[in-house]
């Protein structure tokens, strides 16, 4: 219990000071003209208070993550709460933070246009075609998994259901952010954060005795921790696929001073939800073994969340968390599908006020997508596992070269860019749908390209500027 409520406390805290400390290196201008106003075309630009922002933020970057991938990281027991904690607070929000501003300050571009800016051209073009691969997995991702989810609840055909959630996809992402998405989110972003309190009250006041920290990787299946942990809990901690949402947002954010409280801030709201899930999944069920039992009797993550929330919030609630389960892959899949097409219109240059344009690109998106909804779901969400994680490095390694770029302290950037290359490199050299290497060589290799990535940044960075000395 005492970690737990440490781990809560450390969320809270790490806002509002190493928050205000990231916020203070960017540097925000109150003042200046944010694109919400600069460019404001009544589709996607469109100026929105900063507490509806930070709910529509919260639940586009939140989906199941925080949920299925807190209770997926539970199984390697307690040590999860220290990624949890420090990844938000040292990696994930400054990720997001960065992306929403930079976006801001390059009048709203998506991040493939941010790492161009800053990483050069060679980058632009990877990170363009690499986050709309992205971007469609997880559209495709967040499709069929509620699908399934729907068709098991009423026993109507998935393909029903997989159609009418399509249709929806659709028109959220070629009608304007303010006619379906800035209604319905906040609502449904306050009932996420509504259902984790309620849970987190549960295990306080409930007779459970929530796990102390420990460092022992307490996983049933073996698993190791390093670097598994680091990629299952992935929107709790840090995720790639946040600096595709933060821009949506950055072209609706009034002032450049409420970009902590967006952008951090819902990294951090992120965080504490994951904790919470983390911390019921592996305290209801005795431990990580009889979590991964039930997570075999009761249909994996899903069930788990039914069996929790009937016990902790009774059938009524029960039914409003499985809704929620539903409601929330929706919310973040449909803006996927939305991102994908701006990324699109910032390649070819198309504006989004015609609406020919955005049927134009939406419809090949969705193509692709409806293609993708009849492979394995669980094939899409291992690859996607990992793009997830190379696209939060990409993003952080182009938030340090603005950094440094402007003769500010980069290493709040430098250090969780570095810690994510070794990540992500590991990752795919140990799993199965990378090399599927076992051992330690996964480990010495992704510590190499992560020194050899961080050295080849400075040099690179170094030359720029003495190329820039010499122009002026």
């Amino acid at each position: 219990m005492v970690s737990f409520i440490i781990s809560l406390v450390a969320l809270v805290v790490g806002y509002v000071i190493y928050g205000k400390v990231v916020e203070g290196i960017f540097g925000v201008d109150g003042d200046k003209e944010t694109p919400a106003y600069l460019q404001e075309d009544g589709v996607d630009f469109v100026p929105i208070n900063w507490a509806r922002v930070f709910l529509i933020q919260l639940l586009n970057i939140a989906g199941l993550g925080p949920i299925f991938g807190a209770i997926a990281g539970a199984l390697f027991g307690p040590a999860a709460f220290l990624w949890i904690v420090f990844g938000s607070i040292f990696a994930g929000a400054v990720h997001d933070y960065l992306a929403g501003m930079l976006s801001i300050r390059n009048e709203g571009a998506s991040i493939s246009e941010i790492v161009g800016e800053y990483l050069g051209e060679g980058a632009r073009k990877f990170m363009r075609l690499f986050s709309i691969v992205l971007l469609v997995l997880v559209g495709t991702v967040f499709m069929t998994g509620p699908a399934g989810l729907l068709a098991n609840m009423t026993g109507m055909s998935l393909n029903i259901w997989l159609a009418i959630i399509i249709v929806y996809y659709f028109l959220a992402t070629v009608l304007p952010v303010d006619k379906i998405i800035a209604k319905f989110y906040p609502i449904l972003g306050g009932s996420l954060l509504i259902m984790a309190i309620g849970i987190a009250g549960g295990l306080v006041f409930g007779d459970y005795q929530i796990p102390e920290i420990t460092l022992t990787n307490l996983h049933p299946g073996g698993l190791p921790m390093w670097p598994m942990l680091f990629v299952t809990i992935a929107c709790g901690a840090i995720s790639g696929f946040h600096a595709t949402q933060s821009p949506l947002m950055a072209r609706c954010l009034e002032n450049e001073k409420d970009g902590r409280k967006v952008f951090y801030g819902a990294m951090i709201a992120e965080g504490v939800i994951a904790l919470i899930w983390a911390a019921a999944a592996m305290t209801f069920f005795g431990g990580t073994e009889g979590l991964a039992t039930a997570m075999t009797e009761n249909g994996g993550p899903a069930g788990i969340v039914k069996l929790i929330s009937d016990n902790m919030l009774g059938i009524t609630g029960g039914i409003l968390a499985m809704l929620g389960v539903v409601a929330l892959p929706i919310s973040s899949g449909d803006t996927a599908f939305r991102s994908a097409r701006l990324i699109l219109a910032d390649i070819f240059n198309l504006e989004q006020t015609d609406k020919t344009n955005r049927f134009k690109l939406a419809i090949p998106l969705f193509v692709v997508g409806i293609i993708l909804s009849q492979m394995d779901f669980s094939i899409i969400w291992r690859y996607f596992a990992w793009s997830n994680q190379t696209l939060a490095m990409i993003a952080l390694w182009a938030g340090a070269a603005y950094l440094l770029q402007h003769g500010k302290f980069h290493w709040i950037a430098t250090i969780p860019a570095t810690f994510m290359t070794a990540v992500s490199i590991s990752y795919i050299i140990i799993a199965p749908e990378g090399f599927g290497i076992q051992g330690p060589i996964s480990t010495i290799v992704g510590i190499l390209a992560a020194v050899g990535a961080l050295a080849l940044f400075l040099v690179k960075q170094e030359k720029k500027e003495e190329d820039v000395k010499a122009v002026a």
